[in-house]
This record gives C-alpha cells, sequence and structure tokens, in this order.
C-alpha cells in the first residue's frame, strides 16, 4: 500500500512538471534574430526550456529525498546555537554562536543552491548490484547517505558545548535543548546562558630554589597568562607549550609541556580566578636537569636497508666532529659550515632545529635525521648526538616537453632536458646543465606575414656553492644555506624570414633565504652580449623604417646588476589562503656610463666597439591562493611590469622587452602577438595589402605590462583536475610611435585591455602535472572601440569562428 501511494505522489509530480514545461513552451515561442549579416534561427524557447526544466528537476530533487527515509525515521537538517545573556555584548555572543555551532555533530546533508544534490544521487542510484556499475559511482562519488535524526547524540553535544564555554572562562554556564519536528524532517536549537566570565587576577611560578624553577622564572616577562585577560585553557596550554620551549633552549633536554600543571583556584569571590604554574611531583629527575653536548657523530653515507655505522672505517676527527666517510664523499668542511653543536655546548632546540634544516637544505641529503643519547653514568648530564644522513643519487636527468594548438593552424612544441649533480666537488655544489628547444610553425595558410615560424635553441650551465664566495667575511647564522652561483648560457632564436640571434649570458651572485618565506637572489655582475645575424632584406627593410624596432635589434652588450625578492606561504598546506610575491629590479649601464662618454648626443658609447644598453627595469608578480573546500581552489595572480631607457638607449633590448599571449600569460591569444596597446600588426599588414616596410612583425613586445589571471581549480576523479579561467591584459609602449598607431599607454588604457576564458583539464599527479586548456576572446583591443566584447559573437556551432578564436594550449605543469 505504501508503494501505491508513494507512486502515485511521483506521478502527481511529474504531472506538474509536464504542466509548467508545457506553459514555458507555448509563452516564448521560436524567434530570428540577425547575426553577422545572415539571419540564423535562435532557439530561445529550447533555451528557457532547459532552464525550466532544471529547475523542475532540482525542485522535485529536494522533494524527493524525504520519501526515501527509511520507515519511522526523520532527515536531520542540522542544529542552531543561540547564547543569552544581557551581560555580554553582542560582538562576543555572535563570536561563541560561530564557535559553538561548528562543534555540533554530526552535520547534516550538505546543501547547493538550497538543496540536497548530493542526498538526491545517493536515492536516485539506488542499490546498485555491482561495484563498478555507473549506479555505484553516482552513490559513492557523487552522493551522500541521510542523516538521519536518530543518530544525534544530543546529551553529548549538549555537554561539549557546556565544557567548551567553561574552558573560555565560563564556568557556571548552563544549556537547554529544544527540538522542531515538521514532517519528516527535524532539527534542534540549543540555548546556553555562559554567565559571567572569570578573569586572571594573580598568576604565580615555581618559587623553589631548583635550576629548573629559576629558568622557568627567568622568562615569566613573556608568560601568555595575563592579570586582567579572560581565563581560557587554549592560552594555558600554549603557556605550557612556551615554558617548554624556553627550558629547550636552555639545556632541559628531556623536559616535556607534560610536566606542567596549571592550576585554578576561583574560591576568591566574584569573577577572578588565580592560576598558579607547577611542575608536577611525577617529572623524572633528568627532566629538571641541564644537559650539555659530549662527543658528536656525523655518518653522510648512511643507509637505511642497512645499519651502515658497522660498515664505516676509520673516523675522520675534524673540528670536535668524528665523521665516519671511509669512501670521502665530502669534504669535512660541508659540515663545520651546517652544524650549530660543538663539544661542551649546552644543549639548545634552536641550535637542534638550525642544524636539521641546513643538512636538509644543501639538497644532497634525501633523509636527515639524528639521534641524542645520554652518556652514562647518569651524573654527568652529557649528550652524545648522532647524524644520520642518507645522500640523494649523485646525478639525476629530467625533461619536460609541452605543445601548444590554434584553430588557425598554429602549433608549437617545448622540450626541455636537464641533468644535476649534486655534489660536483665533493663540497655539496649542485652543478646543472639544461638544454632546450622549441618551435612554432603554421601548418597551412599564409605564412608570409606571420614569418611561417620560429625556433629556439638553447644551452645553460648553472653551478651554486652552499656558501658566500666574497672577498670578506660574510656571517651565515640562519637556518637556511646561502648560495653562491654561477651561471652561463646561450641561446639561438630565429624567425623565419626575419632574423636569427645570437644571446650569450654570463652573470653571478648569490641565493639566500632570510626565512622559510622569504629568498633574496643578488646578481652583481650580470652580462649578456646580443648578436642579431642573418637578417632579411625585409627585416632590414622594418629596421629602416622603425627606430624603435632597430633600436631593439642592434648588437649590443647588456652589463649590469639585477636583485629579486621572493616571498611564499605555499609549503604551509594547511593554511586556507597562500600567498605568492615576486618583485625584480634589473639596472643596465649604470657603472658602465661612468667609466665612457658619448662624444655627441647623436653617439653611443661603446665596450669593445659595441654599444652597451642602459636602462632600468622592475617587476611586481603577486598570486593568491584560496581553498575554498578540500576539493576547490580559487587561483588569482597579478603581473606589473615596467621599462625605461636612457642615455645610451632609447629603447629595451629585445631580450629585455615585455610580450604576452601563451600558455602561461593569456590562453585566449597566441603567445607574442597581442598588443602593444590597440595596435593590430596583423591586420595593419592587411589593410597595407602588401609587404610594405613596417607592416607587420610577428613577435610584439613593449616596455609596460599589465597582466591578470583568475582561475577555479576543482577535483573531478582521482588524479583528474578540472579549471574555468579568465584571463586579461596587454602591453603598452613608453612613447609614442608613428608606426603603431595605439601602442603608447594613455589615461585610457584600460580600454586596451584584451580579455580571455577557458576551460582545463589537468592530470595531476602531484610530482608530475600535464595540462590541457581551451581557451577563446571575449575582447579584443585592437577592435574600434564599442565593437571590442565580441562576448555576443561566440558561436561553438559555427567552424569560422572556431578556427579563428578557439586556442588549444598542452603544457607540463600549472600556468601559474
Amino acid at each position: 500500500m505504501m508503494n501505491l501511494k508513494n507512486s502515485s505522489k511521483n506521478n502527481r509530480q511529474r504531472s506538474l512538471i509536464h504542466s509548467f514545461w508545457l506553459t514555458v513552451s507555448k509563452n516564448y515561442p521560436t524567434r530570428r534574430t540577425p547575426k553577422t549579416g545572415n539571419d540564423q534561427l535562435k532557439t530561445t524557447n529550447q533555451k528557457l526550456q532547459t532552464v525550466a526544466f532544471l529547475l523542475c528537476i532540482l525542485c522535485f530533487a529536494s522533494c524527493s529525498n524525504l520519501k526515501h527515509l527509511p520507515e519511522g525515521e526523520k532527515l536531520y537538517t542540522g542544529a542552531e546555537v543561540q547564547v543569552e545573556g544581557e551581560q555580554l555584548p553582542r560582538k562576543e555572543k555572535k563570536r561563541l554562536e560561530d564557535e559553538l555551532s561548528d562543534l555540533t555533530r554530526p552535520l547534516p546533508n550538505s546543501k547547493f543552491l538550497g538543496m540536497r544534490l548530493k542526498l538526491f544521487f545517493y536515492n536516485l542510484a539506488g542499490n546498485p548490484k555491482k561495484e563498478k556499475s555507473p549506479a555505484a559511482f553516482i552513490k559513492k562519488k557523487m552522493g551522500e547517505p541521510p542523516v538521519l535524526y536518530s543518530s544525534v547524540d544530543i546529551e553529548k553535544n549538549r555537554n561539549i558545548l557546556v565544557n567548551s564555554l567553561q574552558n573560555q572562562g565560563y564556568f557556571k554556564a548552563e544549556s537547554q535543548v529544544d527540538s522542531s519536528v515538521a514532517e519528516k524532517k527535524a532539527s534542534l536549537t540549543y540555548t546556553l546562558a555562559p554567565g559571567s566570565r572569570y578573569m586572571i587576577s594573580k598568576v604565580g611560578f615555581p618559587a623553589d630554589s631548583s635550576a629548573l624553577a629559576k629558568a622557568i622564572r627567568a622568562d615569566t616577562a613573556e608568560t601568555l597568562l595575563k592579570l586582567g585577560e579572560p581565563y581560557d585553557l587554549t592560552t594555558i596550554k600554549a603557556e605550557r607549550e612556551r615554558i617548554d620551549k624556553y627550558l629547550k633552549e636552555h639545556g632541559f633536554y628531556y623536559f616535556n609541556p607534560d610536566y606542567l600543571i596549571v592550576k585554578a583556584d576561583s574560591t576568591q569571590g566574584g569573577s577572578d580566578v588565580e592560576l598558579y604554574v607547577r611542575v608536577k611531583e611525577n617529572a623524572p629527575r633528568k627532566a629538571r636537569e641541564v644537559y650539555r653536548i659530549n662527543n658528536i657523530y656525523i655518518y653522510p653515507d648512511y643507509s637505511l636497508q642497512e645499519d651502515t655505522t658497522r660498515l664505516q672505517g676509520d673516523t675522520v676527527f675534524y673540528h670536535g666532529f668524528h665523521i665516519f666517510d671511509p669512501k670521502e664523499k665530502f669534504k669535512t668542511h660541508v659540515f663545520r659550515r651546517t652544524m650549530f653543536f660543538q663539544t661542551g655546548d649546552i644543549y639548545n632546540l634552536e641550535d637542534h632545529n638550525l642544524s636539521l634544516n641546513r643538512l636538509v637544505h644543501l639538497g644532497t641529503f634525501k633523509f636527515v635525521k639524528n639521534q641524542f643519547t645520554e652518556v652514562q653514568p647518569e651524573s654527568r648530564h652529557r649528550l652524545d648526538v648522532s647524524y644520520y644522513l642518507t645522500p640523494m643519487p649523485k646525478k639525476s636527468l629530467n625533461a619536460k616537453l609541452s605543445g601548444t594548438s590554434k584553430s588557425n593552424n598554429f602549433v608549437g612544441s617545448e622540450v626541455s632536458v636537464g641533468w644535476l649533480h649534486r655534489n660536483a666537488f665533493r663540497g655539496a655544489e649542485q652543478l646543472q646543465l639544461n638544454l632546450t628547444g622549441g618551435f612554432e610553425t603554421q601548418t597551412s595558410g599564409q605564412q608570409s606575414r606571420t614569418g611561417g615560424g620560429s625556433y629556439f635553441l638553447g644551452a645553460e650551465v648553472d653551478l651554486q656553492y652552499p656558501r658566500f664566495i666574497t672577498p670578506f667575511y660574510v656571517s651565515s647564522t640562519g637556518a637556511y644555506v646561502p648560495r653562491t652561483r654561477f651561471t652561463g648560457a646561450y641561446e639561438l632564436r630565429n624567425r623565419a624570414n626575419y632574423y636569427s640571434i645570437n644571446s650569450y649570458r654570463f652573470s653571478f651572485g648569490y641565493i639566500w633565504k632570510e626565512s622559510s618565506r622569504k629568498e633574496h637572489t643578488l646578481n652583481p655582475v650580470s652580462i649578456t652580449f646580443v648578436q642579431p645575424f642573418n637578417t632579411t632584406p625585409l627585416f632590414d627593410s622594418l629596421k629602416r623604417a622603425d627606430p624603435t624596432l632597430r633600436n631593439s635589434f642592434d648588437r649590443q652588450f647588456i652589463l649590469g646588476a639585477n636583485y629579486s625578492f621572493t616571498y611564499t606561504d605555499q609549503l604551509e598546506t594547511e593554511r586556507r589562503h597562500n600567498f605568492y610575491f615576486q618583485g625584480m629590479l634589473d639596472l643596465s649601464g649604470n657603472i658602465a656610463g661612468l667609466f665612457t662618454g658619448k662624444n655627441s648626443p647623436t653617439d653611443q658609447a661603446t665596450i669593445f666597439r659595441t654599444p652597451f644598453s642602459q636602462y632600468i627595469k622592475a617587476e611586481a608578480d603577486a598570486r593568491s591562493y584560496y581553498k575554498i573546500n578540500d576539493g576547490l581552489t580559487w587561483a588569482n595572480r597579478l603581473i606589473l611590469g615596467a621599462g625605461q631607457p636612457y642615455g645610451n638607449s632609447s629603447s629595451l633590448p629585445f631580450v629585455k622587452q615585455f610580450f604576452i599571449g601563451g600558455s602561461n600569460s593569456l590562453r585566449a591569444f597566441r603567445a607574442r602577438s597581442l598588443g602593444p596597446g590597440s595596435y593590430d600588426a596583423e591586420t595593419s599588414a592587411e589593410n597595407s595589402g602588401e609587404e610594405t616596410p613596417g607592416s607587420f612583425f610577428p613577435d610584439q613586445a613593449g616596455d609596460l605590462k599589465l597582466e591578470a589571471n583568475t582561475e577555479l581549480r576543482f577535483d573531478l576523479v582521482s588524479a583528474l583536475k578540472g579549471a574555468i579561467f579568465a584571463d586579461a591584459g596587454n602591453i603598452w609602449l613608453m612613447r609614442e610611435d608613428p608606426l603603431k598607431p595605439g601602442a603608447a599607454f594613455s589615461s585610457n588604457f584600460y580600454q586596451e585591455i584584451a580579455v580571455g576564458t577557458g576551460l582545463g583539464l589537468r592530470v595531476d599527479l602531484s610530482f608530475f602535472v600535464v595540462r590541457l586548456d581551451v581557451a577563446f576572446p571575449l575582447r579584443k583591443p585592437w577592435l574600434p572601440e564599442g565593437e571590442r566584447w565580441v562576448i555576443d559573437q561566440v558561436d561553438f556551432s559555427d567552424k569560422n569562428w572556431r578556427k579563428e578564436n578557439l586556442v588549444f594550449n598542452i603544457a607540463i605543469g600549472y600556468p601559474f
């Protein structure tokens, strides 16, 4: 009988949905609207019917969840917490209600737009017979079982709420519970009366004459227990941790925060409470003693598979360290720069952590662990410390491959191969060799204006020493090993039908971390030599007509220095919001300009008969990552850049200019094809009707850059993730260029912002990410004003639109 009633009810629901569906269909007839000069049938009624159908389905989903409940059960819809008390400020009430509401369990079924969709999918799947069927997938991956009112432990929740208030100093808190039942739903309301909050009126610490008590009293100025502040159990626990950390930094190696107890006395009357910090009587004797470092043993070739400490040969005694390294894989001075302990030192927690951090950040050891052993007899209060270091593979090889494809027949790819030696000269030096290459070509269509394609080849050698190499002593006592870096690189870039260019680069500098979040890079010496060759007559004619282009491609030296600062808290994965920032300052020719001079205002100063560039360039890259929930992250990026040539230069060198577009930039536009400003080189060439000087140059560069990206990243299935993104930005020139109308930066720059959007799929294996992004433009800044937004032209069913607008990007790693 119950099944018949449910069936009748379902039929009535379907009838209501069908009636509403027919009403929408009749009230919104088909109409035609013009598009690009041709009338196309607009299925407005179909779109409205689809929306109406989805709304009806959602409504049906909301109603149908209750009929699947077991006999006599009710769906638990959640709990509300109300805090009463005239003496409590409104802000304090709100804080308590928000905190306490999160403590009740179980949580009700999740909602989306007010509807329990996961519960709907759970019921929709029924009871699948096969574990790997589509219905089982829907039930397990998309569904969520109903939370029943009978599963709620009301008394346990009430006690938890009262205890939470008592832990915050509301010692006389009381509570009551009311239930609300309607049809097959039930909810709870917990009403709490906290009463007066107890405040700290006195704080006492151990008063005996022991070394432990003296050490605790020596740091009472930093106590977290402040007079006049409310009693809070969380603060008391933090105070025990603070005292424990202080004691461990002063030799009490075996002390533990559990050996402390804080007694509360609220019998003084009123709402005052006195706190007394005491050492528990059962605290062991060794926890009350100060320990010193005895012998220090280092095993730099330790294996986890076998006890290699037994296989060691003779010990090398070096500056107080016993080093077991019979194969002499490491020079002994490596450990002198990383270890903070010396024989006879009082044990110190900070030195303990600093030594471990520096060993880890050498980048040579895969595992680092240490062990402290009490020396017998115990009355000596000394510790032997052993460091077991497992090296990483000395050499490694890695490769990356990325690709891009655009529907207008442009395809490209880039490959890089890297080789790394982690202990090049037995001093934990890191020697890295990188080889890169890539190409972009147009597989069909007219190629004369685009150059037919391009390719580049590059090689880089990077050597890093784990110390400062300076003519004077520089102290390095932080948790991170500083590095001195030598880099040499070569790159060949060829643009078919235009030019080839050689670029040689050498830099010398330093990398050091101020903390886990802050890193500095300073290159006091940075030399780049740029040498164009094999230029075509067409490109020569372009340079003659465009002084800016000619100056940026001249044979020249770039002599200067650069500095960058990086801040990131992305390693702190427990944070809900992570932030990344990198700022860079690049100077060229400032020192060289002091030792050279111009013979006339039109001459250029030279070094080895080659002009050198003078400019100042700055760039900032800020990124924000907000975790909405476990499977949903909102990522944002903002890039600002500006370069100003001066003195010996009238434009930035080509290798230092700003470009925009591509798989890691504005993904709806081909790399280096956008801007500057509202200028469109390809349209200019088409309007000219011939390859005239200045008509088209495929790589568009600028002196200013503005770029913003936003991306909503979400989990799909297992390692497969998705994204919805939007990119905006452009580049501009500092000065007007008569050959590039609209390219200069002005107060109307915001009207020249390009905008694109798209969808992405990513296979994220943590250590390796393959990304496919499909994007298309929403705003084209080169179009006439008033016509730049092209949202109304988006038509995925139109083959010509897809060919002109869809951009496919295949790459390794996330775009930011």
